[in-house]
């Protein structure tokens, strides 16, 4: 059944951010914070070995240039956090005594940054929209991503997706004990991604990526996935939300220039 591993995927990430909420009040801080950066260190090191999938580093670097510059150009990281704020709202209703959240990460101020608590110390509503950003990028970017979805949907064969669907579920459980029930609505992000790859898999065919598409692909997002790391770890704050454009230039370069 086509579409089944991005079922098998929501429901997992949905079931890891309930058994998340109800394990983490009994987790101290301090563990709570130890835990996520463990899983920062661990992301840092899937980041380092799928870049290293590259079999020329100028695909990735391109492909990070043009899809970062056209994800600021949409305010991509932006409208990320927007609509993070937006469910929170619709979940916990609107509140005047909140003040709203800067748009972008990159218009605050630097000092700002510098002197902000780790997440685990924020405010409950900016760690429901940290949650959602955060799980729905790390979910959501990697070649597991775009290849399951596809290998689903052109041959309805779930196994990947199903192998995501199971480490996603284990994250969904950590990052929920730190982050809270934003978690668990990243699993929107999914069902939209993987649900439109999965089309797109079923009506273009197998020839839609070769080979070397998918090493470039996969070096492109391990950047990403540094990325990910660096904010788990609270070293800084990148607007990877910008960078997933750079996911889809990186097979159209290797299309027109690899030879």
């Amino acid at each position: 059944m086509r579409g089944l591993g991005t079922l098998v995927n929501v429901a997992t990430v949905v079931g890891g951010t309930i058994l998340g909420v109800l394990v983490g009040d009994r987790l101290p801080e301090r563990m709570r914070s130890s835990i996520l950066s463990a899983v920062g260190l661990v992301t840092l090191g899937v980041g380092v070995r799928s870049f290293l999938e590259t079999r020329n580093a100028v695909f990735p670097v391109v492909a990070i240039v043009i899809g970062t510059a056209l994800g600021e150009l949409i305010a991509l990281e932006a409208r990320l956090e927007g609509a993070g704020e937006w469910i929170r709202r619709r979940v916990e209703g609107d509140r005047a005594s909140v003040e709203p959240r800067p748009a972008s990460f990159v218009e605050r101020d630097r000092d700002e940054v510098e002197l902000e608590a780790p997440s685990v110390a924020r405010s409950p509503d900016a760690r429901f929209v940290d949650g959602f950003v955060t799980a729905s990028l790390t979910f959501c970017v990697g070649a597991l991503t775009i290849v399951g979805s596809l290998q689903d949907g052109i041959s309805g064969d779930a196994q990947l997706l199903i192998v995501k669907a199971a480490l996603d579920g284990l994250v969904a459980v950590v990052f929920t004990t730190v982050f809270g029930w934003g978690v668990g609505f990243s699993a929107v992000s999914i069902l939209v991604l993987q649900g439109t790859i999965t089309t797109v898999g079923a009506v273009a065919g197998d020839a839609f990526l070769n080979d070397r598409m998918v090493s470039e692909l996969e070096a492109t997002g391990g950047v990403m996935i540094l990325g990910i790391g660096l904010r788990l770890l609270d070293i800084r704050k990148l607007p990877v939300g910008s960078y997933l454009p750079g996911l889809a230039v990186a097979p159209v370069l290797v299309a027109l220039f690899a030879r």
